[in-house]
């Protein structure tokens, strides 16, 4: 018999970090609705998984996740007071911000399905 393969249905070394690793992007994302309780989740499973990653693909996602919520939160905290004293344009610098949150968390998601490690910046 000839056995199909389809490209990228091979099996993949740890199967389940790598459940793991979506499960945290998924959580990172969904964040918007838990006014960022998801987040600090995914971060407590990153801090605690991180001294076992076997390899430097998953460190490279764990890597970008928790770099881009470190920023995101820096730039929340930095821009707060114009959200406090000039609503517009703090609700604006806000706005942006999350967009730059769901750029960073979809751009590694998509890295993952793609096998592909995440740049270290």
């Amino acid at each position: 018999m000839n056995e199909v393969v389809i490209p990228g249905s091979q099996d993949r070394p740890y199967p389940d970090l790598r459940m793991l690793t979506h499960m945290m992007y998924g959580l990172h994302l969904l964040s918007w609705f838990s006014m960022g309780i998801f987040s600090v989740v995914a971060m407590i499973i990153n801090y605690v998984k991180r001294p076992d990653l076997p390899d430097a693909f998953f460190l490279s996602h764990f890597r970008w996740q928790a770099r881009s919520f470190w920023f995101t939160l820096l730039w929340l905290a930095v821009t707060s007071p114009l959200f406090v004293f000039f609503w517009v344009p703090g609700a604006a610098a806000w706005f942006v911000i999350g967009l730059w949150y769901l750029y960073r968390f979809i751009r590694g998601w998509l890295g993952l399905l793609e096998n592909r490690p995440m740049p270290l910046n």
